[in-house]
């Protein structure tokens, strides 16, 4: 009876040990907590620039491109994509419904502005932008220029993305690094299927912002047989606002004068 007793004893105490050990509080602990959602190869890209997180935190983003005609600034709300690109002949903007055009002492906008609207802040938003919802990521097959070959993510969009869902992206990578080397993109604009022709743009001058690695400049390169060849121009950016601070929404509305683009 006594040896009854004392097992049972031992086995009371065990339990409470056990679950004293499953109540430890871990609020103080510095716990590793994986949250990605995206595929290895697309977060290796992510992480080489500043995470996909740093990224998430930005409600503003700004910049300037010298143009023949001045400069161009562009400054975008990253949450709801509402833009104004603003130039000496034009303004044009987009509050998140309506497209429109401020044409500027009596100079005609002579630009399509839904294919422009918003297609510098996506090349320049690269590899970040890619982290969209509904966006389909796979391999792509490499990569080689002047004796280097870097890896290759296909972007492609679920149907109904975007005014372009067709588009395809490919972002190549160092395979060390992780850091984006190149963008292959097609152009399906006004079009009713999916392109193969790949254009390729370089980007090759990172500069930090904010904690987030964004290009200092990219270059167009020309193309053939959907391989790069040779250098054509290059787009400086000056003037960097990348900010979790929401912009103005002020900045955004249509000014007395302007119309909207049908």
């Amino acid at each position: 009876m006594k040896n009854l007793i004392g097992l049972l004893i031992i086995l009371i105490v065990t339990i409470s040990c056990q679950q004293a050990k499953n109540k430890t509080d871990y609020s103080n602990d510095d716990l590793e907590v994986t949250t990605s959602i995206y595929p290895d190869n697309i977060t290796k890209v992510f992480d080489a620039h500043g995470g996909i997180d740093q990224w998430n935190k930005m409600k503003t983003l700004s910049f300037t491109m010298d143009k023949p005609n001045g400069k161009e600034v562009t400054t975008t709300n990253l949450k709801t994509r509402a833009e104004q690109i603003n130039t000496p002949t034009y303004t044009l903007g987009f509050d998140g419904n309506s497209l429109w055009v401020n044409e500027k002492e009596g100079n005609a906008y002579k630009g399509n502005a839904k294919f422009y609207k918003g297609l510098m802040m996506y090349f320049y938003a690269m590899p970040f932008i890619v982290g969209d919802d509904g966006i389909l990521y796979e391999e792509a097959e490499p990569l080689t220029f002047e004796g280097k070959t870097y890896p290759g993510i296909l972007i492609s969009y679920e149907a109904g993305i975007g005014v372009s869902p067709d588009d395809q992206y490919i972002i190549y990578y160092d395979a060390d690094s992780g850091q984006m080397e190149w963008l292959g993109y097609t152009v399906t604009f006004g079009k009713n299927e999916k392109s193969k022709d790949f254009h390729f743009i370089r980007y090759n001058n990172w500069q930090t912002v904010n904690g987030l690695a964004v290009p200092k400049s990219i270059d167009w390169y020309t193309y053939e047989n959907n391989k790069p060849i040779e250098k054509r121009n290059t787009v400086e950016f000056l003037d960097i606002v990348l900010s979790e601070e929401v912009p103005d929404n002020t900045l955004f509305a249509m000014p007395e004068g302007a119309r909207v683009v049908e």
